[in-house]
């Protein structure tokens, strides 16, 4: 989950990215998807910071985290987490 806030937008630099690790991995195994976090209760943790926040969720959990727009970071986390 791209978490971003509405005065800073969705994270539109990675979006290549996730495409290219989707092709590679399949679409079953992965979704993406995008996160306003301020109209969020639950995400209000992420709100006032200026870097988005990737969320790494399996089975409705939080497992991994990864803030700021780091492509090697953000494909190893990923890949670890399928």
């Amino acid at each position: 989950v791209d978490a971003f806030q509405a005065w800073c937008g969705p994270c539109k630099t990675v979006v290549d990215l996730f495409r290219k690790i989707r092709n590679e991995v399949g679409s079953d195994l992965l979704h993406f998807a995008v996160a306003e976090v301020d109209s969020i209760d639950a995400l209000e943790k992420y709100r006032g910071k200026c870097e988005p926040v990737f969320l790494f969720y399996t089975g409705g959990e939080l497992v991994a985290a990864v803030r700021g727009v780091n492509a090697p970071l953000l494909q190893r986390a990923v890949v670890e987490q399928l």
